[in-house]
């Protein structure tokens, strides 16, 4: 099975967000399969994709779980297809629940991902994970997004991976706006639930992240920044109901996974 390690948003090595993406042949292996594989990767995400004419099936796996939707991973996948696999123009992913689709805009790839809708509830809903307090607490589909009140709380965030492996959803976002010219806004992700302690960037996490600061900020372009040890950056921006992601991909390693 071809494999590679490529660091997502990002154009350093080990930066950005590291995915393994094993590219298949012949049809789907057994969800098991699949499973023991991305957690010998022990990456925040493994993705198996697997061409289907004109398209491409895809799937993504944590150590513990399959996800219903990552954007580091198909960030990636997206960078092996065009600079080692020879594809050109645009790539349609197909997921469970989702068609996806990458274009390259100058050196950057764009994702193309449907937007995430999001509601405010309060912070009694929550627990309590973090070492302060949101000022706003909303919810979408899959995480808490929880805003705070600048990027050095962000920053100084301590999450009790305990608590946060025990709540109802998938992970916590939580966000601030940036006290730098050339960013909007700060985030960081935690989804121990699914067996990522802190996701070094999480495109995925950007289609909540950018209807509320839409509203917020009141445009629909943004530049924005994962405070994660690794880090990564971001531009996004709001086209009706979905959500453009850019970023570049650096390639980390190419070999087999023997079976």
């Amino acid at each position: 099975m071809k494999f590679y390690q490529v660091d997502s948003f990002t154009d350093e090595l080990f930066r950005g967000n590291p995915a393994g993406i094993c590219l298949l042949q012949g049809g789907w292996p057994s969800d098991a399969l699949m499973q023991n594989i991305a957690a010998e990767n022990n990456l925040s995400e493994t993705a198996f994709v697997i061409k289907t004419g004109d398209e491409f099936g895809i799937r993504w796996f944590t150590p513990t779980v399959e996800v219903p939707l990552c954007g580091h991973a198909t960030l990636a996948a997206a960078h092996v297809l065009f600079v080692h696999e020879g594809y050109e123009g645009s790539l349609t992913f197909k997921s469970v629940d989702h068609t996806l689709k990458v274009t390259r805009e100058d050196e950057m790839l764009v994702l193309d991902f449907p937007m995430d809708k999001i509601w405010q509830i309060g912070a009694e809903d929550v627990p309590q994970c973090f070492n302060f307090t949101p000022k706003e607490v909303w919810r979408g589909t899959e995480e808490y997004l929880l805003v705070f009140e600048d990027e050095m709380q962000v920053k100084n965030a301590v999450c009790d991976l305990k608590k946060a492996s025990n709540i109802d959803l998938s992970g916590f976002i939580i966000t601030a706006p940036s006290d730098r010219d050339d960013l909007d806004f700060v985030s960081r992700y935690f989804g121990p639930k699914i067996g990522i302690d802190e996701d070094p960037v999480t495109g995925s996490a950007h289609t909540l992240l950018v209807p509320y600061w839409q509203k917020v900020l009141g445009k629909d372009k943004f530049c924005a920044a994962q405070l994660s040890a690794r880090g990564g950056r971001l531009i996004c921006r709001a086209e009706g109901d979905r959500v453009k992601i850019g970023g570049k991909a650096v390639t980390y390693l190419i070999g087999e996974i023997i079976i």
